[in-house]
């Protein structure tokens, strides 16, 4: 598969765990919906680096390292890389792993807000799939 179909069918998959996410949620399964949430948020910033470098982050820790380096490089993805970061300290850390969702609202926010990250590392990426 050549980088561009990789890096599309990584955004379709970040969409398409954010749409469980927000089933969960709906369904009133919180902790379940952030986990869905923060793989989400993981998945659009693997497709990121991935069509910024071509090469595609395997774990966590090179997927944060990944958009540190991209970050020093050009100051348009520190906002995003604060926003990955706030995503995976409240929803997969405190919110999935601890149990601790409160305050539900901003939960719930994080939550509803990672289709707006998404589309956010889509443009980063260049990629005219953005919803």
């Amino acid at each position: 598969m050549v980088t561009t179909d990789r890096v599309s069918a990584i955004f379709a998959d970040a969409r398409a765990v954010h749409a469980d996410a927000l089933r969960l949620l709906e369904a009133g399964d919180i902790r379940d919906a952030a986990e869905k949430a923060w793989c989400a948020t993981k998945r659009a910033t693997d497709a990121l680096i991935l069509a910024r470098t071509g090469s595609e982050p395997e774990i966590s820790s090179d997927t944060s390292r990944g958009l540190a380096a991209l970050a020093t490089e050009d100051q348009s993805f520190r906002a995003l890389r604060r926003r990955f970061h706030s995503r995976q300290s409240a929803l997969h850390g405190d919110c999935f792993y601890l149990g601790i969702c409160e305050p539900l609202d901003e939960v719930e926010r994080r939550i509803r807000q990672t289709a707006d990250y998404i589309n956010d590392a889509a443009r980063l990426a260049g990629y005219s799939g953005a919803a």
